[in-house]
């Protein structure tokens, strides 16, 4: 039972006052005139009003004292977590030469900042991304056409076909990006390095621009589609998360022999100039180019060979052609993510913070545990530097912990329990402080544990704050900067992401309990589910702690993988599968950095969405007659049933659990969160629930099927595997065959195609 604030005096003013005026006969009986008017009732009246004030004071001591309880705990609120973006710079009307900025360059979407993480160069140049998108095979007499053009390239390489594509900008595809291992015949992104549109005549300023690049590290920002496979991420014992994918992608630009030709075999050759790990969430990679003698194309190019096979596209744009400085091109790996959604130059970080220099604070008062408050929050973790000049004194950096129990005394002493000749150990830093990212509160030690800022010291500080969710903006809003230099502009292509508001108090008293148990570490079952639900900045559905188990094991079963923990996350939302919904790499990257300092050095997290299983349901039923609602209605309602019995997660279940223990057995679908890990579908049990189901007066026969097609009794769940519905009829009378519902079809095998040739389309003109 919780406890509850005990009422010290639940008295109102009119019960005071009517109990007051009761007595008056018996204490004095000559007063007998109790009318609103007499003196004396209007003293009972103001006495009565003075002490109900008193008694809701009174009743306030409770409170105060619980809440002065909890600041002594020292449980403290979720901080917020700032927003991140890409924005790319552009060098429109500047001079024709490289711009440098240093890092934390602030540029604002409107009054919210933001701040560049690193430093880069602004190239005074203009890029267009395009790809080459696969066209389906023309008629045949057009295709004729095709191979008496390219008819060298077939005899060189037969036996050979060839494929026609067109030159597509990336930027013709907002939102939905390119598939480069579907969509395209290469799978590669071409970046053609344009003069500026403004530099004309371009042929001019061709060297001038080569000269302007040349050495130059070129940022070229991509954002994949996050979404597009099963996310996974592993913390391995004593290190951090991998960010990365293991696939690796090329990033090259031309290689142009002597004379700009090319080589006899017609073939051109390519120079890597990086390779990179290939993007499995937004991403900038730097590249450096080459000297202006290699920032060429070939000069010996045949009417019919732009663009032919392994060359560069063409372009119909005749003037973006003539500016063209030179090709970048970045080739995917075949089998690996390959959604890119945007892709551009000139490309940086940037993090929602403002920043604030040498805020004088509160001088210090050499008393215990004195406290400042800075006067911007909330603080972001790691930017806060002190300064505490004593009297008389030059400035001393001071240095933030997590605990001030872990910090040395003020004055040095021997430890009197060891024998002489013990060498000491190195002293403890005492000069610290913590710090209350939410509150902006610095607390300094007692001076047995951490020094006290001297009587009269300055207390200075810089530091960074954030705006929490609001610096979540769309496309397109980070649009100014009050200290880039002029002519620049900037832009956020992408929106923004990662900004979440603090927690509130009530949601904070709510994990007092869990946070006395587990402290904020990632020790027991339990801790690892509440620590994880509380990741700032994602909204989790489920989260479901395996331990001992490494789902890369084959038959790996939990209780085998000793050291090793799995959490199965499950996210609230999903733009793609709302019913099924599954975390993107973004998602799992904010849940590793908030679990990553947390859990011990010797544990191997392992962090997955779940592994859903398609099942198709085939429903025969009959109707209760007379029944108050029509077929359609009970036919929906049993359809609803099925769904909800197979959801992932309950949406009224509180993700976190409701004891301080947690077992890794599963659970009994009632107790549980959604469908429980390893257990299998069972057509019966199907039925039951159909059975529930008002109005339902027969079940005729229900079909199961999974991924075989074929109709089957139970559906096994292993590992970290849930069903998904991927269909249900459900008719009156017998119930559909399950290939119905599957939607099967018979299809032929097809030979093996042959070698591709890429060839541009050649346009239409009136």
């Amino acid at each position: 039972m919780p406890l509850q604030a005990p009422n010290l005096d639940d008295r109102r003013y009119q019960q005071l006052l009517d109990d007051s005026l009761a007595r008056v006969p018996i204490h004095t009986p000559e007063w007998t005139n109790f009318n609103q008017s007499d003196p004396g009732v209007t003293l009972v009246q103001l006495f009565a009003f003075l002490t109900e004030t008193l008694i809701y004071r009174a009743n306030q001591i409770p409170d105060r004292n619980r809440i002065k309880f909890l600041q002594l705990l020292g449980v403290p609120l979720q901080p917020s977590s700032s927003a991140q973006g890409i924005v790319t710079f552009t060098n429109a009307r500047g001079p024709l030469q490289t711009i440098t900025l240093n890092d934390g360059i602030e540029v604002r979407a409107g009054q919210v900042p933001f701040g560049t993480t690193r430093g880069l160069d602004i190239l005074p140049i203009e890029a267009a991304v395009y790809f080459k998108m696969t066209l389906p095979a023309p008629p045949q007499a057009q295709m004729d056409y095709y191979k008496q053009l390219y008819a060298s390239f077939l005899n060189e390489q037969a036996p050979a076909d060839l494929q026609l594509y067109q030159p597509v900008p990336l930027s013709s595809r907002p939102g939905t990006g390119v598939d480069l291992a579907n969509e395209t015949v290469d799978n590669a992104l071409w970046i053609a390095l344009l003069v500026r549109a403004g530099d004309q005549p371009a042929a001019d300023n061709l060297q001038i621009a080569r000269g302007a690049i040349a050495g130059k590290t070129l940022n070229l920002g991509i954002v994949p589609q996050v979404s597009a496979d099963r996310a996974q991420r592993t913390l391995m014992p004593g290190t951090s998360a991998n960010v990365q994918g293991t696939a690796v992608l090329t990033i090259d630009i031309p290689s142009i022999p002597t004379g700009g030709g090319l080589p006899p075999s017609r073939q051109p050759d390519y120079r890597t100039l990086t390779t990179v790990a290939a993007p499995v969430e937004p991403a900038v990679f730097e590249v450096t180019l080459p000297d202006a003698s290699q920032l060429v194309l070939w000069n010996n190019l045949d009417p019919l060979e732009p663009g032919a096979d392994d060359l560069p596209p063409t372009l119909e744009d005749t003037t973006q052609n003539d500016r063209i400085i030179t090709w970048l091109r970045v080739t995917w790996p075949g089998g690996t993510n390959s959604q890119v959604l945007w892709a551009d130059i000139n490309a940086i970080f940037v993090s929602q913070r403002a920043h604030v220099a040498n805020e004088l604070l509160a001088q210090g008062t050499g008393q215990p545990d004195q406290t400042v408050v800075l006067s911007k929050t909330p603080v972001i973790s790691n930017s806060v530097s002190l300064t505490v000049t004593a009297p008389g004194q030059n400035p001393e950096p001071w240095n933030i912990v997590p605990d001030l129990l872990s910090a040395g005394p003020e004055v040095p002493t021997p430890d009197l329990r060891q024998p002489p000749g013990v060498q000491p150990p190195p002293p403890r830093p005492a000069k610290v402080f913590t710090l209350d990212q939410e509150a902006g509160q610095i607390t300094f030690g007692d001076g047995l544990r951490g020094a006290r800022p001297p009587l009269g010291a300055i207390l200075r500080a810089d530091y960074d704050y954030g705006a929490g969710r609001d610096g979540d903006v769309g496309e397109g809003a980070i649009n100014n900067g009050p200290s880039l230099p002029a002519g620049l502009t900037v832009t956020n292509p992408v929106r923004t992401w990662g900004g979440a508001d603090a927690e509130s108090v009530a949601d904070g008293e709510k994990q007092i309990a869990r946070f006395l148990g587990h402290r904020d570490r990632l020790v027991t079952a339990a801790d690892f589910a509440t620590i994880t639900a509380r990741t700032p900045g994602v909204d989790i559905a489920r989260v479901e702690v395996v331990p001992a188990y490494n789902p890369s094991l084959a038959r790996n079963e939990p209780g085998n993988a000793p050291g090793a923990v799995t959490l199965m996350i499950v996210p609230k939302f999903s733009s793609t599968r709302p019913d099924a919904p599954e975390p993107d790499a973004l998602f799992l990257h904010a849940v590793c950095d908030y679990l990553d300092p947390r859990r011990l050095v010797t544990t191997e997290l392992f962090l997955s969405g779940p592994e859903y299983q398609p099942i198709w349901v085939s429903v025969g039923i009959n109707v209760v007659a007379g029944y108050n609602f029509s077929t359609a209605d009970v036919r929906e309602a049993v359809k609803q049933q099925i769904k909800a019995f197979l959801a992932p997660f309950s949406i009224d279940a509180d993700p976190l659990p409701t004891d301080t223990t947690l077992l890794a057995t599963p659970q009994a679908p009632e107790a549980s969160n959604g469908w429980p890990l390893r257990k299998p579908v069972l057509a019966g049990e199907l039925a039951v629930e159909v059975a529930r189901v008002p109005g339902v007066a027969l079940i005729n026969q229900l079909l199961l099927a999974g991924n075989t097609g074929n109709e089957v009794p139970q559906i096994k769940m292993q590992g970290l595997q849930l069903p998904r519905l991927d269909g249900i009829v459900v008719t009156l009378g017998d119930p559909l065959p399950i290939s119905q519902v599957r939607g099967d079809t018979t299809a032929g095998g097809t030979a093996p195609p042959p070698k591709l040739v890429p060839v541009p389309v050649i346009p239409q003109e009136c």
